[in-house]
């Protein structure tokens, strides 16, 4: 199965886009042609057989004046959002003798029925609504070419087009753009533009890119979707407008917080790949900062907040003002990174350590705001932060750019996301909201008491761990949880680190040739750890690897920079060793 999207010129001069996408959404052709027969034949050639075509012109219209009943029904919901539909109508020489949608999916052999589900079919869509729909948008894009409006407008709308398509990446269905050379040269055509051809050459096919996936929501989820009119007398087919949405609406100053809106989401947009480069940035640093510390966690992940999402929060108003009157100022949580770990006491060494390295702007405890108000409920440390001045030319893209961090423990996290799962993205009746909230505070506060024995297990096990377990690789080679548990005994005071990282450090030591726990030990007996702890000065309390790792550098020095499973981390292990020596 495939979908087509033509976004249908009315006549043969201008030009038309076509786009093509697979069962999985992913876009494999987008392009302009002109003739009928020039689009019969693409479309032809990418779906020979089974296809669900989106059609953005009329394809069915009856009425001798006027605007046909679908453009009517469709204009009452959207006209508010500036995204009514143009009338059609026979006495339009354009449709005197019929439609050209209507002649194209003739050719095509396609069934027009919107009710149909003939393996293959084609709908009349219509991308403006599709859009305003889609993404939650207050009042439709911009990035037609009409008087007044200058290239950097359109260009900035368009790319907030561009990015608005891309986050589709996540959704149900989903549309994948982002790795097909296709949407690469029509990104690439946006962002070079200097003229308003160039744009006006790559805004055809991005409205049939639009045009295609509501033909693939069609198909794989209809319940999406509101067909206006009715195949006697002309219909078109657009994702259902969210009844919670509201149109963008002047200010009580005459300027229009919109106008506000769409400027800010417009810059924002020219600034998103950045902004992803910058979010990729603070999830490796992060990651860096806690395994430099060795310290255990489960994962470290992040995202930049997409133009949809930054667009939506803009909007949000309070008590009839905007709530971010400067929304690229204002909004703090563009890069959010969480960071999940095995247990609670996990999430205050995140903290300490994260506080030593950046520069903490807030921190809130929500998990002790909850217990301050006598609940159970969601639990996490919300800490808002961005790099100390002397780190920030290390990392450009990132520079002084807030990042919102999350920590929380896994169980935390496993309530968080089911919780947020069925409250917000499922329907709970009415009547039942009581019950299932006594429910989710039974279930928080079972959680909470299932982290506290996790955090006793981990103690007790770490307290008892001094007795090495045997290695199943042989007497040449210390195993990580021989390692692990020797390390326990070595370091009692240090916190458990990340599995992998005990197998990367017996990898380091049998590099240096020491071959058993004896070797081992005596290796460490002539390393000063006083020395060790005032020169490097930690500022949060190191993991056990951590410190086995200051250890063999301090006794090994370069010879331990230069080994094959260092090649990694030359630079910050030769930083680490100046220090070591009291340089």
């Amino acid at each position: 199965m495939h979908f087509v999207g033509l976004d249908l010129a009315w006549g043969l001069r201008n030009p038309t886009g076509v786009a093509v996408l697979d069962e999985s959404g992913a876009l494999c052709h987008a392009s302009a042609v002109r003739t009928d027969d020039e689009i019969v034949a693409l479309a032809r050639a990418a779906a020979p057989a089974d296809c669900v075509v989106g059609i953005d012109a009329p394809l069915i219209v009856v009425n001798p004046k006027g605007s046909r009943p679908a453009e009517r029904a469709l204009g009452r919901d959207f006209a508010a959002y500036e995204a009514g539909a143009h009338p059609s109508n026979t006495d339009n020489p354009a449709f005197a003798d019929g439609s050209r949608g209507g002649r194209i999916a003739g050719l095509l052999g396609l069934d027009m029925d919107p009710d149909s589900r003939a393996p293959r079919r084609a709908l009349e869509v219509y991308p403006h609504a599709a859009t305003v729909a889609l993404f939650r948008l207050g009042q439709s894009l911009k990035y037609k070419n009409k008087p007044g409006r200058s290239v950097d407008q359109l260009q900035g709308e368009m790319l907030t087009l561009i990015r608005l398509l891309e986050s589709l990446e996540t959704a149900k269905p989903a549309l994948r753009l982002k790795h097909s050379e296709h949407w690469q040269h029509l990104v690439d055509t946006v962002q070079s533009a200097t003229r308003k051809a160039q744009l006006r050459h790559a805004e055809d096919a991005i409205d049939a890119v639009i045009c295609a996936y509501v033909a693939l929501l069609a198909h794989h989820a209809p319940e999406q979707l509101t067909t206006y009119g009715d195949f006697a007398t002309g219909y078109i087919v657009t994702p259902t407008l969210p009844e919670d949405l509201e149109p963008s609406r002047p200010s009580a100053k005459g300027t229009t917080h919109a106008d506000v809106v769409s400027a800010a989401r417009r810059e924002y947009a020219v600034q998103f790949p950045r902004v992803e480069r910058a979010a990729a940035d603070a999830v490796a640093l992060i990651a860096g900062v806690l395994d430099d510390a060795g310290l255990n966690y489960l994962s470290v992940d992040g995202r930049a907040k997409t133009v949809a999402s930054f667009a939506e929060k803009a909007t949000r108003e309070q008590n009839g003002a905007p709530l971010y009157p400067d929304p690229m100022r204002q909004i703090g949580d563009t890069i959010g990174v969480r960071v999940i770990t095995y247990v609670r006491r996990d999430v205050d060494a995140v903290v300490q350590l994260l506080a030593a390295e950046t520069e903490v702007l807030d921190d809130r405890d929500l998990g002790q705001e909850t217990a301050s108000e006598g609940r159970f409920g969601y639990s996490s440390r919300h800490l808002q932060i961005r790099l100390v001045p002397e780190d920030r030319a290390e990392h450009p893209d990132l520079g002084d750019r807030h990042v919102q961090v999350q920590i929380r423990t896994v169980l935390q996290h496993a309530w968080a996301e089911f919780e947020h799962d069925i409250r917000y993205k499922g329907t709970i009746p009415t009547e039942q909201r009581p019950d299932f909230d006594r429910r989710f505070t039974l279930a928080a506060g079972l959680l909470e008491l299932a982290d506290e024995e996790f955090s006793t297990i981990r103690d007790k096990l770490q307290s008892g761990a001094a007795e090495a377990v045997p290695s199943a690789l042989g007497a040449d080679q210390i195993s990580s949880r021989e390692l692990a548990a020797y390390l326990a005994g070595q370091y009692a005071e240090a916190a458990w680190s990340r599995a992998d990282h005990y197998s990367w450090m017996a990898g380091l030591v049998g590099e240096l040739g020491i071959q058993s726990l004896a070797d081992l030990a005596e290796t460490l007996r002539t390393v000063d750890s006083e020395t060790i702890d005032e020169r490097m000065a930690y500022r949060t309390p190191p993991g056990a690897v951590r410190r086995l790792d200051d250890a063999l550098l301090y006794r090994f020095g370069e010879e331990y920079v230069a080994l094959e499973g260092n090649a990694h981390r030359v630079e910050r292990l030769q930083s680490r060793l100046a220090k070591l020596r009291g340089a």
